[in-house]
């Protein structure tokens, strides 16, 4: 396998070395801006080989991971789109619309488009920089893939195997919920993190008093305040408008308390830590994998946006994909997609959210396993 970088800071040069470690016969193309940081790719074995050019990184690569601040995507992206071939582009980037909006222009064909796929690791280190890069940084990860309707299920697949490979948790989530989420539950969080810390200093500079012990829940709070000035400016940007929706939503949840403090409502401020308390655990019970693994075969006629429709119908249910498969029939009109999921009841799940797309799904074999992949 080929694999071209573009970009290779923490998350480029971790993909170099997972593939290294992870997938037989691979050979790493890199390219970074950075002159410095392309030696030291090559250096610590991030990289096979220093390219001159972001296209030519991409050129006759399989898959190519375009790893830069993401406000510099749209025009990375389209880069590496214009080297050709069957090379299967996708970014790395915690915002997706903006991209997306970049890549709706003239000198980008629907061939092209139909060969980018954005994508999400959800992993990370503290310290930035391809010397802190490493190969076991996405083992068990989240990594959100967003297939658009034009998007080849071909390449698609060779996607999600790969990133399987390299120890991640490939789940398909539509550009626009992406985007959404992670104003939830990423940029929402620095947001109110730099908020904290800036009230904080205000109250004890006015006071002129020093910092007191702090407990465990402002440090928690506050870990990722002022982190990366420049990527989350852009972050914040290339999101506004989700940012914005979320932080409106927030404010509307403080009113809330501050209506029940203003009016010393002892029983609703409790029933709304309890809420708050049920919530928490809900979404701790989302984090839970492993129990049954169900094989299921869809029959799908073949054309354009199939693969990507059933996988994120399945992602936007919480349905975990474990594994997955094509199988073009010999006329090539037709053909089937074998899907492994996980959880108790996913795969009846499954076939009523794939039997209301209109294809015929069949459940083939159970598998019990310790977690899902």
């Amino acid at each position: 396998m080929n694999i071209g970088l573009i970009g290779v800071g923490l998350i480029g040069g971790s993909v170099g070395h997972a593939a290294h470690e992870r997938i037989d016969s691979v050979h790493v193309r890199g390219f970074d801006l950075s002159q410095a940081a392309l030696e030291t790719a090559l250096e610590l074995g991030a990289v096979d080989e220093a390219c001159a050019t972001a296209a030519e990184a991409a050129e006759g690569a399989d898959i190519c991971f375009v790893c830069c601040p993401v406000r510099s995507l749209p025009g990375a992206v389209r880069e590496a789109l214009a080297a050709g071939g069957d090379c299967v582009v996708t970014d790395v980037g915690s915002t997706k619309g903006a991209l997306l909006a970049g890549l709706r222009s003239d000198d980008v064909s629907d061939a092209d488009v139909s060969r980018f796929v954005g994508g999400h690791p959800l992993a990370g280190a503290e310290a930035a920089g391809v010397e802190n890069a490493r190969g076991d940084i996405f083992a068990g990860a989240i990594w959100y893939l967003t297939p658009i309707e034009r998007t080849s299920g071909v390449l698609y697949e060779r996607l999600y195997r790969t990133i399987s490979s390299l120890g991640a948790r490939p789940t398909a989530i539509d550009p626009d919920t992406h985007d959404r989420v992670m104003a939830t539950v990423s940029h929402l969080p620095h947001a109110i993190a730099n908020v904290l810390v800036g009230q904080a200093a205000s109250a004890l500079l006015e006071e002129r008093q020093r910092l007191p012990a702090t407990g465990p829940s402002f440090r928690d709070a506050t870990r990722v305040a002022g982190t990366n000035p420049a990527v989350w400016r852009d972050i914040f940007l290339t999101n506004r408008e989700a940012i914005a929706a979320e932080l409106e939503t927030y404010v509307r949840g403080l009113e809330e308390m501050l209506g029940y403090l203003r009016s010393d409502d002892a029983g609703a401020l409790e029933r709304w830590i309890e809420e708050a308390r049920a919530n928490r655990q809900r979404l701790l019970e989302l984090e839970l994998a492993g129990g049954p693994v169900s094989e299921l075969r869809v029959s799908v006629p073949n054309k354009p946006g199939i693969v990507a429709q059933v996988a994120l119908a399945l992602g936007e249910a919480g349905v975990n994909i474990v594994d997955m498969a094509l199988y073009p029939a010999a006329d090539m009109q037709s053909g089937a997609i074998a899907l492994w999921v996980s959880g108790e009841r996913s795969a009846e799940r499954a076939v009523e959210l794939i039997g209301k797309l209109g294809y015929p799904t069949t459940v083939v074999a159970d598998e019990s396993v310790g977690e899902s992949v």
